[in-house]
């Protein structure tokens, strides 16, 4: 691949509430884009924002140079990889040495194989999950983790530039997905246990701002309290001030908490609070939270607790 590959076409496939933003961001930045949903929504979406579309998956990878994709699990990239039920896979389709950039939060053993089956077929692979949920995404202003080899994280850095603010290359081949499944693992976890101290202290007669005045000032400070924080009035930009809209939903914790779970049983790591989130979590998005952010949760901890 030529170093004027990140000025050359951008197959973007996924451009739904996260990557739709995302694809904007680039074309507003001058990049050629060819995106590619299966749901016609998003992509009519993406259309009305400016982002060129196209009617197929292979058409968009066609002559890109960079192919990045925003999907949901990691069988969804795999099988857009290799190609199912007869139809040819992006790897096939895709020019020599093209740069596979997956955005996708998906298993870190996923992104390894999609990587060396990428990396076999002749191309270069980057896994970049992302952190800071649409408004991120929106802004411009999200942070992606990044496993790449150093040559390939110098070529796709001036494009992560453009959709974030923090670009942190955290090793090899996979190493981006297992910063974020580690860094959701201990937001999940602080979330409840910041939920739960909340409910307490109702019980105890303090007041939210009492509580939230110590707690940021002390030793019980995180992202958890100080940004998200699960009672409405202390924190006035947090979802609690909006009937718990998203931010980042009931769902997606739950998915990003069963991901720890799968490297927490692959490496024999005895993490109980991150399957015991996992568990949490998992309810939530199965009772009605699925929709809602992830910062609920303090609502079905108050309304199980003792009255």
């Amino acid at each position: 691949m030529s170093e004027n590959a990140a000025s050359g076409t951008i197959a973007f496939l996924g451009v739904g509430h996260m990557g739709g933003p995302m694809a904007v961001n680039l074309v507003k930045a001058g990049h050629q884009v060819l995106a590619y949903d299966p749901v016609p929504a998003a992509l009519e979406a993406a259309r009305g924002q400016g982002v060129p579309t196209v009617e197929s998956a292979e058409e968009a990878v066609a002559g890109a140079s960079v192919v990045l994709t925003m999907l949901p699990s990691g069988k969804h990239v795999l099988d857009a990889y290799r190609g199912v039920d007869g139809a040819p896979g992006l790897l096939s389709v895709a020019g020599p040495d093209t740069l596979f950039l997956d955005c996708s939060t998906i298993n870190v053993d996923e992104a390894r194989e999609a990587a060396a089956i990428a990396l076999e077929a002749g191309h270069r692979s980057v896994d970049a999950p992302v952190s800071g949920g649409v408004v991120g995404a929106e802004a411009g202003t999200l942070t992606f983790m990044v496993g790449a080899l150093p040559e390939d994280f110098e070529t796709v850095k001036p494009i992560l530039e453009l959709m974030g603010r923090r670009i942190v290359h955290c090793g090899d081949h996979g190493a981006g997905q297992a910063a974020k499944v580690c860094n959701n693992m201990i937001l999940g976890v602080s979330m409840i246990a910041v939920s739960e101290a909340f409910v307490l202290g109702e019980k105890l007669g303090l007041t939210h701002q009492a509580l939230f005045d110590v707690a940021s000032n002390a030793s019980g400070q995180c992202w958890a309290l100080t940004t998200n924080c699960p009672v409405p009035g202390p924190v006035p930009g947090s979802p609690a001030n909006r009937d718990y809209q998203p931010g980042f939903a009931g769902a997606l914790m739950a998915k990003d908490l069963r991901l720890a779970v799968n490297a927490l049983e692959s490496t024999g790591v005895d993490g109980q609070m991150g399957h015991l989130a996992s568990k949490i979590y998992d309810a939530f998005a199965a009772e009605g939270g699925a929709a809602r952010d992830f910062s609920g949760i303090i609502t079905e901890i108050r309304d199980r607790s003792a009255t």
